[in-house]
C-alpha cells in the first residue's frame, strides 16, 4: 500500500486536503468518490527507501537521454507486438545505466504481479513524472500505447533542446562572473599586499578608498581559511534552502527576474508548458488533469503556481482563455492564438504553435546573448578598474606630486 496526499472538493464544493493509503492513485480516487468527494489532485507521498546494503548513491543518475532512449525502444517493441513484460525485461538487461536497469527490473516485477504499466511506472516518481505516467495511462486505456511512447519520446527530445537553451543562456554570464571573482581574489591576496608594503614605508595619510582596500586585503590574507569555510557553509545552506518548497519557489521567481537572462528563461519555460500541455491534450488527457500534471512538468514552481491557478479557474467554470489572461504571462499574440484554438476546438494545435513561437524567440535571443551581456560585463570591469585606480594609484600620484612640489 502506498501513501497519497490528495486535494478534493466535498459535496458542498469546499476544498479538502488530506492523506490516505491505497494501492494506486486510481484506487485513492475511488475511495474519495465513495466518500462523496471529487478528487482534484492526488500525489504519492515520497518515502525514503532503505539502501538494502547497496551503495546506490554512487550510481549515475537517470538522465533525460536515458528516458528518451527507453521511450523510443518501448515504441519500437510495442509497435512490433512484443509483450510489455518481455520488452521491459529485455530493456532492463541491455540498459547501460545501473540505476535504470534496477528501475526497469522493478517495473517488470510490478507488471508480473498484475499491476498496469501506468501504476508500475508511478512507483518511481523520480524517474517517471506525473506527465509521463498520465500519457502512458491514456495510451493503455485507449489501446494506443505505442503512440503514447512515440509522443513522449518526441516531447522529451524537444524538452532537452529547451533545457540546453536555458543552460546556454546561464553559462556565459556565470563564467564571466566567476572569472571576475577570481581576478578580484588574486588582486586581494597577491597584488594589494605588495602595494601595502610600499605605502607603509611612506608614513603618509592614505585616502579612505585605499585604507578600505588594504583592510580588506589584510583580512583576506590573515583569515582566508575561515572565509573559505564560511563561503562553503553559505553555499551549502543556500542549496539546502533552495531544495525546500519555499526556497525553490523563491529561487524560481528570482531566476525570472534576472536582467536579460530572466526573460529568456521565462519564454523557455512557457515554451515547455505549451508543448507539454499540447501533448497531454493531444493524447486524450482531460483538461483539468492535463493542467495539473503540466504544472509539475514546467520545471519552475513559480510558473507552476500560475498553471494551477488556471486549473482552479477552469474548475470554477471559466474559459481557458480567460484563465490564461488572468495570469499575465502570455503576450497578446499568444492570447489571440488561444482564442482561435478554443473557438475551433484545436487548443492542442494552437499550443503547439505557441511553443514553437517561444522557442524561435529564445533561439534568437541566445544567439544575440553576447551582444546583450557585453555592455554589462564591460561596466563591471570598468567599476573594478576604477576602484583599483582610486585605491591604489591615487595615493601614489599624490605622493609623486608632493615629491615634485617639495623640490
Amino acid at each position: 500500500m502506498a501513501s497519497f496526499s490528495y486535494k478534493a472538493r466535498n459535496a458542498q464544493g469546499q476544498p479538502v486536503e488530506g492523506q490516505l493509503e491505497a494501492a494506486a492513485a486510481e484506487a485513492a480516487a475511488e475511495q474519495l468518490l465513495a466518500n462523496g468527494m471529487t478528487p482534484i489532485d492526488i500525489v504519492e507521498r515520497k518515502v525514503k527507501a532503505s539502501a538494502g546494503g547497496e551503495i546506490r548513491w554512487l550510481e549515475p543518475r537517470i538522465a533525460l537521454d536515458d528516458l528518451i532512449m527507453f521511450s523510443r525502444q518501448m515504441y519500437t517493441l510495442s509497435k512490433a507486438g512484443v509483450p510489455i513484460i518481455r520488452a521491459m525485461n529485455g530493456l532492463a538487461e541491455t540498459a547501460r545505466n545501473p540505476r535504470m536497469k534496477r528501475v526497469l527490473k522493478q517495473v517488470a516485477e510490478s507488471l508480473e504481479s498484475g499491476r498496469s504499466l501506468g501504476e508500475s511506472l508511478r512507483q518511481h516518481p523520480r524517474v517517471f513524472d506525473n506527465l509521463y505516467v498520465s500519457i502512458i495511462q491514456v495510451g493503455e486505456n485507449s489501446g494506443r500505447l505505442e503512440e503514447s511512447f512515440l509522443q513522449i519520446a518526441r516531447y522529451l527530445e524537444l524538452d532537452k533542446e529547451t533545457r540546453e537553451q536555458v543552460k546556454t543562456a546561464l553559462r556565459y554570464p556565470i563564467i564571466v562572473m566567476l572569472v571576475i571573482a577570481a581576478a578580484i581574489g588574486v588582486i586581494n591576496a597577491m597584488v594589494i599586499p605588495q602595494f601595502a608594503k610600499a605605502f607603509a614605508s611612506f608614513n603618509a595619510e592614505l585616502p579612505l578608498a585605499t585604507r578600505f582596500l588594504l583592510g580588506t586585503s589584510a583580512f583576506t590574507v590573515a583569515y582566508w581559511p575561515y572565509v573559505l569555510v564560511c563561503l562553503v557553509v553559505i553555499a551549502a545552506a543556500v542549496r539546502a534552502y533552495v531544495r525546500t518548497e519555499q526556497g525553490e519557489l523563491r529561487w524560481d521567481r528570482i531566476k525570472l527576474r534576472i536582467p536579460i537572462i530572466g526573460n529568456i528563461i521565462l519564454r523557455a519555460t512557457l515554451a515547455r508548458f505549451a508543448r507539454s500541455f499540447a501533448m497531454a491534450l493531444r493524447s486524450g488527457v482531460p483538461l483539468v488533469q492535463a493542467l495539473s500534471v503540466v504544472s509539475r512538468a514546467v520545471d519552475n514552481s513559480f510558473i507552476g503556481g500560475y498553471v494551477r491557478g488556471m486549473r482552479a479557474g477552469i474548475e470554477r467554470g471559466e474559459s481557458l482563455t480567460r484563465t490564461a489572461a488572468n495570469t499575465g504571462l502570455f503576450t497578446p499574440l499568444v492570447m489571440q492564438m488561444l482564442v482561435v484554438g478554443e473557438e475551433t476546438g484545436q487548443v492542442d494545435d494552437m499550443m503547439q504553435e505557441v511553443a514553437e513561437f517561444y522557442e524561435r524567440e529564445v533561439d534568437y535571443d541566445i544567439k544575440r546573448l553576447g551582444t546583450y551581456i557585453e555592455p554589462v560585463m564591460l561596466a563591471l570591469v570598468g567599476v573594478m578598474v576604477l576602484i583599483l585606480a582610486l585605491g591604489v594609484f591615487l595615493p601614489m600620484w599624490d605622493l609623486a606630486g608632493a615629491a615634485r612640489g617639495g623640490r
